[in-house]
């Protein structure tokens, strides 16, 4: 990878992250956006980071929704952030179940990697904002440095920040 013109990104996990999460999330009437998620994500963007989901979507391998229906309901999300002004430079799902032990699953860092190689990123500089310890093991994974677990729900992970509020993110890069 080449080192010059390497950039930062921002990693988004996507159900509990960017969008609530009803468990299996695919239908557009349950497309809820979570609070701050546009202000957090243009704070960065004008910081000159990219911006990438990564996202497992096992719903698909285990036949409860098509990979057509994923699409559609990525493609409202990616035009809410345009309506923001936004740009989501690209949407990396992995579509498998667990069991199928696949390097594109998180916890694993085949996704982020991915998103490093096509983009030249700086991984170590950029930032991952998921709600599972899984979202934070696949940062670290990728030797992604910073990392935010935001879910009220869960206890510390000794690895990562915790917030309760997207826009607390912003006090570590103002």
């Amino acid at each position: 990878m080449e080192l010059k013109n390497m950039k930062k990104a921002l990693f988004l996990d996507r159900d509990g992250v960017i969008n609530k999460d009803f468990s299996y999330v695919y239908e557009l009437e349950k497309l809820v956006f979570m609070p701050n998620i546009f202000e957090i994500v243009k704070f960065f963007q004008d910081k000159d980071y990219l911006i990438f989901i990564i996202t497992n979507q096992s719903g698909v391998g285990r036949g409860y929704f098509t990979k057509e229906q994923m699409d559609i309901f990525n493609e409202a999300i990616l035009n809410e952030f345009k309506n923001h002004k936004i740009n989501i430079s690209k949407i990396y799902s992995c579509l498998h179940i667990p069991s199928d032990n696949c390097e594109c699953r998180k916890p694993k860092a085949g996704l982020i990697l991915q998103a490093a190689k096509e983009f030249n990123l700086d991984l170590f500089n950029s930032i991952f904002i998921g709600d599972k310890v899984s979202d934070m093991q696949a940062a670290i994974n990728a030797n992604i440095n910073n990392r935010y677990l935001f879910n009220e729900d869960l206890k510390e992970f000794e690895y990562c920040k915790k917030v309760n509020n997207l826009l607390d993110i912003k006090k570590d890069y103002e």
